[in-house]
């Protein structure tokens, strides 16, 4: 079973539904033949998103997710994790990129259940094989590449 808590603490309007988010997430969990997991999504604003990004990663400024993965060995392989996505910051990068907003939230939750799964994108190879998964995952629900900054759905 696939259990997803979302944590909406934000002003921002128009954020996919919870459906949609649930959706998204299984679909990747899926594609990686995970059956079970549980994880919180946790919906922010940039203040929030600043000082996560300050205080765990050493970075000035928001980010669009963070994930935190569950390393303990004390946790089963069920709980992955927690995802923090900084909504000002992914709307902002939809219209930068010409994406739709839908497409980009999509390809953010998607990229951080699969931070949170284990997978990273320092080392050239990991980032090939982290964005070829995002990519036939985002295909597999209908959205087009979002390297290649076009226009999706």
């Amino acid at each position: 079973m696939i259990k997803v808590d979302i944590q909406r603490i934000t002003s921002s309007k128009e954020l996919p539904e919870n459906r949609q988010i649930r959706n998204w997430i299984k679909k990747c969990l899926s594609f990686m033949q995970k059956e079970d997991a549980q994880l919180t999504v946790r919906i922010v604003d940039e203040e929030e998103g600043t000082r996560l990004n300050e205080t765990w990663r050493n970075k000035n400024g928001p980010t669009n997710v963070l994930s935190f993965q569950y390393g303990d060995e004390q946790y089963t392989d069920h709980f992955i994790g927690d995802m923090v996505l900084c909504a000002p910051v992914i709307f902002r990068e939809a219209g930068e990129q010409n994406k739709s907003p839908e497409s980009h939230w999509a390809h953010m939750i998607i990229h951080g259940t699969l931070h949170l799964l284990g997978y990273d994108h320092i080392k050239a190879e990991e980032a090939e094989e982290m964005e070829s998964l995002e990519v036939r995952i985002l295909e597999s629900l209908g959205y087009k590449n979002p390297y290649h900054f076009h226009e999706t759905v």
